[in-house]
């Protein structure tokens, strides 16, 4: 289960999410949760601002001013930190390419 930081605030602007949700959905954004729409801002535009002093017409305006392409631009920065390229589900390609670099080197 994931947890929502700030969760108080992110009940109340639950409507707001929403309708970001539905626009990206519109977009061909399918699998954009309002989690995930929420997470980028806590982690990306309030970052170094504190979201418990923020107005709210400030947190309405991030959310709605948030674009597809910043989404996904954050999500495939944060999918290549925490991505394992050589995890055991890769192992077997890693060997594969390591036997064929192996091939291709002369005597």
């Amino acid at each position: 289960m994931m947890t929502i930081e700030y969760e108080h605030l992110f009940q109340k602007f639950l409507p707001a999410l929403i309708s970001k949700r539905n626009e990206f959905k519109m977009q061909g954004y399918k699998m954009v949760t309002v989690q995930d729409i929420w997470g980028i801002c806590v982690k990306k535009k309030w970052r170094k601002r504190n979201i418990q002093t923020l107005h709210a017409y400030e947190i309405v305006e991030d959310l709605f001013s948030l674009t597809a392409a910043q989404y996904m631009t954050y999500s495939q920065i944060e999918e290549s930190k925490t991505s394992n390229w050589f995890s055991v589900l890769n192992q077997d390609e890693l060997q594969l390419l390591l036997h064929q670099q192996e091939q291709k080197e002369p005597l």
